[in-house]
C-alpha cells in the first residue's frame, strides 16, 4: 500500500488566513553577502568618543552608496555622531566591541520632513535613518547608544515648568528610523539610552526584528517616551527573541490620529504582526494598541515571558480618533504585571477639531489564551458610550490577581473556557 505524504496544516491569522512561510524564515545575515565592507576608520573616522564625526562617517555612507552598496562598519571603539543617513544599497554593521554613539546636542539632528505620533511633520530626525532604502540591514552584536541623559533632564524639566506639556515640546532625537523600505532586518544588535522613541518604522513592508535588546532606564532618572519598538502602518512584521525594557511602550501599534485620521492618505493600518519568544522587564506595556493607531489587525503576541509589565495587552481607546483594533490573538505568557488586559479611554490632549460627532472605537476578535500570570488587576477595563467591545475569547487562563473584580457585561459576546482567578474558575 503506498503511503501518503501530506503537509501540515498551514499555520492561520486570527482572521483565519494563512501565514506566509516568509514567518517562518529567521536566517541571519552574515556580513560578507551584503556587498563590500568599509569599515570607518579606513576611510579617516577615528575612534574618539569626545569627537563629533558626522561628516566623516555620512562620507563614508555616501561613497558605499556612489560605488555600487556595501556595509558600514562600525568597529571596536566608540564613535560619536548626530543624524546618519543611509542610502539605497547600503548597510550598517556595528562589530562586537563597538559602539555609534548619538551627539546629545540637537543641532547635529537637522529639522527635516518626518514623521512623529501619527502625524506626518517636520521634526528631527534619528541617529540612525533610512528612508527608501529597500534590503536594508542593520546587523552585529555591538550597540547603538542614543546618549539621552540630557534629553531626558530637559524633558522634565519642561514638565515641571509645565505638567501639560507635549512629548513634542522638547526637542529630541530618535534612534533608529526607517521608512518606506522594504525587506528590512535588524538582528543581533543593543539599542540603548534612545533620547525619544528607539525604533520606529513607518509605511514599510516585511521587516524582521531577530534577537534585539533595547533598553532604556526607569530609575534612577526615567528615560520617557523611549518605546523600543513602533510600528506605523506597516504589513508582515516579525519581531522575535528580542529583550525588551524601556520607560514606556514596549511594542506600540500606530497609524495616525485625530478626527479625520482615516481620511489622510499619511496614515493606514498594520496587519500581519508576530511578537514571539521574547522578553520583557520594565514597561509600561508589553504590547499596546495606541494611542496614535487606526486600524491594526491579525496581531499574534506569543511565546512571551513578561518580567515587570505595568500592562501586558494595553488598548488605548481614543475618543478623537476612529480606531479598530481586531483580530489580535496573546497565546502563552508568563510573568508579572500589574494590570493583564487594560482597556480605557485615552484623553490625553483630546482634541476633536471641530467634528461634531465622537467617533467610535471598535476592539473585536480579542483571544487571550494559555496565560499565567500574577498581577495586581487582571480585568482592568473602562469604557463609554463611544467605545465597542464585542467577541472576545479567554481560554486557559490561570491568574493570580490582588484585584479579582469581572464585569462581562463590559463586552458583547464573551467566550470563556478554564479561567482561573486566584483558585476560583469563572463561568
Amino acid at each position: 500500500m503506498a503511503c501518503s505524504t501530506s503537509k501540515p496544516a498551514a499555520e492561520l491569522w486570527p482572521d483565519g488566513t494563512p501565514i506566509s512561510d516568509w514567518f517562518r524564515q529567521t536566517d541571519k545575515l552574515a556580513i560578507e553577502d551584503l556587498g563590500k565592507a568599509y569599515p570607518i576608520t579606513e576611510y579617516g573616522v577615528v575612534a574618539d568618543s569626545s569627537l563629533l564625526q558626522t561628516e566623516a562617517i555620512q562620507a563614508v555612507i555616501d561613497s558605499a552608496a556612489a560605488n555600487g552598496g556595501g556595509v558600514i562598519v562600525i568597529p571596536e571603539g566608540v564613535f560619536l555622531s548626530g543624524a546618519l543617513f543611509f542610502k539605497p544599497g547600503t548597510h550598517l554593521h556595528v562589530a562586537e566591541g563597538g559602539k555609534l554613539k548619538g551627539s546629545d546636542d540637537i543641532s547635529n539632528y537637522p529639522i527635516m520632513p518626518s514623521r512623529m505620533e501619527g502625524q506626518s511633520i517636520d521634526y528631527f530626525p534619528a541617529l540612525v535613518n533610512a528612508y527608501g532604502v529597500d534590503g536594508f540591514s542593520i546587523t552585529g552584536n555591538g550597540v547603538i547608544d542614543g546618549n539621552g541623559l540630557n534629553y531626558w533632564k530637559a524633558f522634565w524639566q519642561r514638565r515641571e515648568e509645565n505638567p501639560q506639556c507635549t512629548n513634542l515640546e522638547v526637542s529630541r532625537p530618535r534612534l533608529v528610523f526607517i521608512r518606506d523600505s522594504k525587506d528590512v532586518q535588524v538582528q543581533d544588535i543593543t539599542l540603548q539610552n534612545s533620547g525619544f522613541w528607539s525604533s520606529h518604522y513607518y509605511q514599510c513592508e516585511n521587516v524582521k526584528i531577530l534577537d534585539v535588546r533595547i533598553t532604556s532606564p526607569h530609575e534612577p532618572i526615567k528615560a520617557p517616551s523611549t518605546d523600543a519598538i513602533d510600528i506605523d502602518v506597516c504589513s508582515n512584521v516579525l519581531i522575535k527573541g528580542c529583550y525588551m525594557a524601556v520607560n514606556d511602550d514596549a511594542i506600540a501599534l500606530k497609524g495616525g490620529k485625530g478626527p479625520f485620521a482615516d481620511e489622510d492618505p499619511n496614515n493606514g493600518e498594520n496587519t500581519n504582526i508576530i511578537i514571539e519568544d521574547c522578553e520583557f522587564g520594565f514597561c509600561h506595556s508589553a504590547l499596546t494598541c495606541g494611542s496614535e493607531s487606526i486600524h491594526n489587525k491579525n496581531i499574534l503576541f506569543r511565546n512571551i515571558t513578561v518580567r515587570d509589565a505595568v500592562r501586558i495587552l494595553w488598548l488605548k481607546m481614543r475618543p478623537d480618533t476612529p480606531q479598530h483594533y481586531e483580530y489580535i490573538t496573546v497565546d502563552n505568557v508568563n510573568g508579572n504585571s500589574r494590570s493583564l488586559l487594560y482597556i480605557k479611554p485615552w484623553t490625553q490632549f483630546f482634541d476633536l477639531k471641530g467634528r461634531p460627532d465622537v467617533p467610535i472605537s471598535y476592539s473585536d476578535h480579542i483571544t487571550l489564551k494559555n496565560m499565567n500570570v500574577n498581577c495586581d488587576i487582571w480585568y482592568d477595563m473602562r469604557i463609554t458610550e463611544n467605545d465597542s467591545l464585542s467577541d472576545f475569547r479567554f481560554e486557559n487562563l490561570v491568574i493570580t490577581s490582588e484585584n479579582a473584580d469581572f464585569d462581562p457585561s463590559i463586552i458583547d459576546g464573551l467566550s470563556m473556557e478554564n479561567v482561573v482567578v486566584n483558585g476560583k474558575k469563572l463561568d
